[in-house]
């Protein structure tokens, strides 16, 4: 990869070149895995992935918060975060 950042169609590209689907086959692969992570999401389901990790979701609470060049203080609102926990053999992969 370059110093580009990955996204759909460029992953839709890599299936292509890797596994020899057609193109549009392999961008519809890449749509339907993320339908299903949105999907279990809004279910609050936790999307565990086998030797890659887990992403879920997380409540933050409200907070006052400051805007660094005014100074300005506000409050965050209390809101839903997505969170990715790697497994310990992808990191292991990563740090070789």
């Amino acid at each position: 990869m370059s110093d580009k950042n990955a996204n759909r169609k460029w992953l839709g590209k890599k299936i292509h070149e890797t596994v020899g689907f057609s193109t549009v086959i392999s961008e519809n692969i890449v749509k339907d895995i993320f339908y299903i992570i949105e999907t279990a999401f809004k279910n609050n389901d936790k999307i565990k992935i086998s030797s890659f990790g887990t992403f879920f979701k997380k409540r933050k609470k409200s907070r006052i918060g400051r805007n660094p060049k005014s100074l300005e203080k506000k409050i965050i609102t209390e809101r839903n975060i997505m969170t990715f926990k790697a497994s310990k053999f992808f990191k292991n992969k990563v740090n070789l």
